[in-house]
């Protein structure tokens, strides 16, 4: 078993009658990936900072390799930092941005040294003709790889990644998150990554934490988060889900002519709104159908359509793409679940 790398212990900060850090307490495994997960002011950033040495607390305790750093100063903690916005040097190339930390170490790195690791350190983040390229004459894209590429050149205890992708657009933003796994898998570098997509977290991360008001709501694997949340609010938070009334008994809710199985820890008995995904949700045109899809729309791999139940309620539902031309807006629909479970919560 892995060893921990980073413990944060009940740390805690206020900025005056906000709690940013409510008693925060994360291990973070040697080599592992963790991200933290939540809407702006849930204190995802503030843990992030006073991991860097950055923020100061009001209490709690902060080790990295099993060492107190909680008050050494930023500068002695051995952290690669890459922020939201790519604070690279304009008036330096790619390779003295990436060189200038080695030139700070305490232990002098040789020039020699710096441009062999610099160039190796280029071309791991697949920049290697852009060495003598400014930022200006980068994307942003490229920018924030170059940044990476300083951050890992120190060989930081801790990788720390504060919202790195949100100022890159779509499609460069999820060629840019496979490349910071793929990267940080080859290096084993430990590393906090910062965000509040919850894709992001869920494509780049061995574990993922949801934060709400200070407090750290679950953390587990993607898939045990998504699939089996502990509460109403990770399970809305994390992907979109579907709130729809039902009856529960036992271990069971009905709903939408359905008994299924609830996860555990929800309501045990009476009146309860069952937390469906939309892939969980079984559409068919069908003439004699109860239900009516509003809108619907075709996303590539998947048609996601809006319909209105019998009841009035209005789900979202997820089907093959191929189902797109089928399920017009208008269309009568026949509604059924397909799923071992949902998240239940009291009405």
């Amino acid at each position: 078993m892995s060893s921990v790398a980073v413990q944060l212990n009940d740390i805690a900060k206020s900025f005056g009658p906000v709690k940013a850090l409510a008693g925060l307490t994360l291990e973070i495994k040697e080599g592992e990936l963790v991200a933290l997960l939540g809407p702006s002011g849930c204190g995802k950033t503030t843990a992030l900072r006073a991991l860097a040495g950055l923020q100061d607390l009001d209490r709690g305790q902060i080790l990295v390799g099993g060492k107190d750093i909680t008050f050494q100063a930023a500068n002695h903690r051995g952290m690669g930092m890459v922020f939201q916005a790519y604070s690279l040097f304009p008036h330096m190339s790619a390779q003295e941005n990436v060189e200038y930390g080695l030139k700070l170490k305490a232990h002098k790195v040789s020039a020699e040294d710096r441009r062999k690791k610099s160039s190796e350190l280029l071309e791991l983040v697949g920049l290697s003709t852009h060495a003598g390229h400014y930022p200006h004459q980068m994307s942003g894209g490229q920018q924030q790889r170059v940044a990476l590429a300083r951050a890992l050149a120190i060989e930081p205890k801790v990788l720390l990644l504060d919202e790195p992708l949100s100022a890159l657009d779509a499609k460069v933003r999820i060629q840019l998150r496979d490349e910071i796994r793929r990267i940080q898998l080859e290096v084993g570098t430990t590393t906090l990554f910062v965000t509040h997509d919850q894709e992001e977290a869920l494509g780049i991360a061995d574990r993922v934490g949801v934060m709400r008001d200070g407090v750290l709501q679950q953390i587990a694997v993607p898939q045990e988060l998504y699939d089996r949340p502990t509460s109403a609010f990770v399970a809305e938070f994390v992907g979109l889900t579907n709130p729809i009334r039902g009856t529960v008994s036992g271990s069971t809710v009905s709903i939408l002519g359905s008994q299924i199985a609830t996860l555990p820890g929800s309501v045990t008995s009476g009146e309860g709104t069952a937390l469906v995904r939309p892939e969980s949700i079984r559409v068919e045109a069908d003439p004699s159908g109860s239900a009516k899809v509003v809108t619907s729309s075709f996303l590539g791999s998947v048609c996601r359509s809006i319909v209105d139940l019998a009841d009035g309620t209005r789900i979202t539902a997820q089907s093959a793409s191929s189902q797109a031309s089928v399920l017009r807006a208008g269309t009568s629909v026949r509604v059924t679940l397909d799923t071992p479970a949902v998240f239940v919560k009291s009405l």
